[in-house]
């Protein structure tokens, strides 16, 4: 299982956030709730399959095996991820 994490250090709401993606859903939803994330806070719609991460929760994925990544492996990450989830809803719809 590969988990990633960007540094993009967005700042919402008095927080920096980064983006928590994975090789496949299933790691990418394991790994969060591992984190203590909630399912409804996945970015199911956004550009990219994803969840948002403080840089708190970031440098606790990275001690629990993360790897940090640049932006470049996160837009593949994403790219597969969405079609993932393209594949599983239009499979859900048949």
């Amino acid at each position: 299982m590969t988990i990633y994490v960007d540094n993009m250090r967005i700042k919402y709401k008095g927080k920096e956030w980064c983006h928590l993606m994975a090789d496949s859903l299933d790691e990418l939803h394991e790994f969060a709730l591992f984190l203590g994330l909630h399912r409804g806070w996945f970015h199911r719609s956004a550009s990219y399959p994803h969840y948002d991460v403080t840089v708190e929760v970031r440098a606790k994925a990275i001690i629990h095996g993360a790897l940090p990544a640049q932006r470049k492996t996160i837009i593949e990450c994403g790219k597969k991820l969405k079609r993932e989830l393209l594949a599983s809803t239009s499979s859900d719809l048949s």
